[in-house]
């Protein structure tokens, strides 16, 4: 899809028709309280809507009705190639409106429209489509067997699944937890981030019309206090995945403790290394990898390369190339398809973000920061107990920690509560599959930034997370239980003999 100019853009958004309300049982409705809060543009204040503030009464509501469409099977007992068919409409659905959501997250986010075309709309539909086509084509298991038994092993839908989640990414994450959840028939209330709410509510709608049973896909707006410590509670939910920090996650484990023991799966926090050896080939690819890695939506990115651990021996001249590309990621109105990095989500997010940079005592790139927009950053720091070494900033800030060889290097890079991700580049193959074994993270890239693809699961060490993984079919198992089913096919008149 070619990109459009951004005044067409603008006019697309001034256009939209947003949804307000909760999404529950088939039906756009306000909250029960009545209360709304206000969804506003961060790159110009503006309001967008006044949405449906949801509490605990909404929960309740969405709960019972998820456990209703579970219970009667009118989505859990759909033959798997009927659940497939209807995804498969969902993302015809979704294609024929992918300009629409695209516009739609660029104002609710702060993103940016070139992002949104070339990026997140499509891996959405691409994401759904992977899972959807997967239904179908994942095997249950028989046990070894004696002659007297067979023992199946058997993968059945968990029930009501919580999900929350984050704002960086409304569209992506959503996809990447309802794919699977949905495929597996699974009944879902959704809380949304207050921050960023509309595009959720907008697929909701679109898979009612591609077929999605009413009461299978909730979607409760409204703060974490209010939806997501009431779902995190909830006494017949049997499950919730959370994407978002790790502060926030730890809560959900408190909340499944104090309620039913649910299964709870977190997807947390990240202070991810990018480790740059002395022998590293093409000095200009990497800091071009770097680059991306550390600017790319805005830094708000769990997956972020935020420390970057150079050798000394070529720390000058990568510098010299990171500055140069840094210079190619500009800020400016998200709707305008050369911007490369919109505005931060809030205004207390980017607050937040400019507290960092404040204590920043050494910038060697960038360092500005306007009206809800910072410019691309780099700073260095004495070592890696610096603030800016240890925390998750979620901005465009990256700290270069300088090391003297490789073993250092991997120490730095270990040095932390986080296990996300990491990237190591070097040409010596040894080193790098060394350094990849070595390096205490979800996912390791080599002479590359990136977190894989669909196919490969995603998820996190340490205070990253646990609980399951994002992506792939393993994302499948957090939405699924197994049972085994034990078929005893002893003769009657051996059995009675024994």
């Amino acid at each position: 899809m070619s990109l459009l100019t951004q005044d067409e853009y603008k006019s697309i958004a001034a256009g939209l028709d947003l949804p307000t309300g909760a999404f529950i049982d088939g039906s756009f409705r306000p909250a029960i309280s009545g209360k709304t809060f206000t969804s506003t543009n961060p790159a110009t204040g503006a309001t967008l809507a006044e949405i449906a503030a949801c509490g605990a009464e909404d929960v309740d509501f969405a709960v019972e009705k998820a456990r209703e469409a579970f219970d009667d099977g009118r989505w859990s007992k759909l033959h798997p190639s009927e659940r497939k068919d209807i995804l498969i409409r969902l993302c015809k659905l979704m294609t024929r409106n992918a300009r629409e959501l695209a516009v739609m997250e660029s104002i609710d986010s702060g993103k940016t429209i070139y992002d949104c075309e070339t990026v997140d709309v499509p891996e959405t539909i691409h994401c759904l489509k992977w899972h959807a086509e997967a239904i179908d084509k994942i095997y249950d298991q028989v046990s070894p067997a004696s002659d007297d038994h067979i023992a199946m092993v058997v993968r059945e839908p968990i029930g009501v699944v919580g999900l929350v989640l984050p704002w960086n990414f409304p569209l992506l994450m959503l996809a990447w937890k309802i794919g699977p959840a949905l495929a597996a028939g699974c009944s879902l209330v959704i809380k949304p981030a207050a921050e960023t709410t509309l595009t959720a509510l907008r697929v909701a709608e679109l898979a009612m019309e591609a077929g999605v049973p009413a009461g299978v896909l909730n979607i409760v707006p409204g703060g974490g206090a209010d939806v997501g410590e009431p779902i995190g509670r909830h006494m017949d939910v049997d499950v919730v995945s959370f994407t978002g920090s790790t502060v926030t996650g730890k809560r959900f484990l408190t909340y499944s403790a104090e309620s039913n023991a649910k299964e709870v799966v977190l997807e947390m926090g990240g202070k991810n290394p990018a480790i740059v050896i002395d022998d590293a080939e093409n000095l200009d690819r990497v800091a071009q990898h770097l680059v991306n890695g550390a600017f790319w939506n805005m830094g708000e990115n769990c997956s972020a390369s935020s420390r970057l651990i150079v050798h000394k021996d070529v720390k000058a001249e990568l510098l010299e190339r990171i500055a140069h590309h840094a210079k190619q990621w500009n800020i400016g109105d998200p709707l305008d398809p050369e911007t490369r990095m919109g505005a931060l989500v809030s205004e207390g997010h980017y607050t937040k973000v400019c507290g960092y940079l404040d204590q920043a005592e050494n910038v060697l790139i960038g360092g500005t920061a306007k009206d809800g927009f910072v410019e691309a950053t780099v700073v260095e720091v004495a070592d890696n107990n610096a603030v800016l070494a240890r925390e998750e900033i979620f901005g465009p800030v990256l700290s270069v920690i300088e090391v003297s060889g490789f073993d250092e290097a991997i120490a730095v890079a270990n040095d932390t509560e986080y296990g996300l991700c990491a990237s190591i580049f070097t040409a010596n193959a040894k080193r790098a599959i060394r350094g990849a074994r070595a390096l205490r993270a979800g996912t390791v890239t080599v002479n590359s930034f990136g977190e894989g693809d669909i196919s490969t699961p995603f998820g996190g060490y340490k205070q990253s997370g646990f609980g399951g993984r994002d992506n792939s079919v393993h994302a499948h198992d957090q939405y699924t239980q197994l049972k085994t089913i034990w078929i005893d096919l002893a003769d009657d008149a051996d059995e009675a003999v024994n």
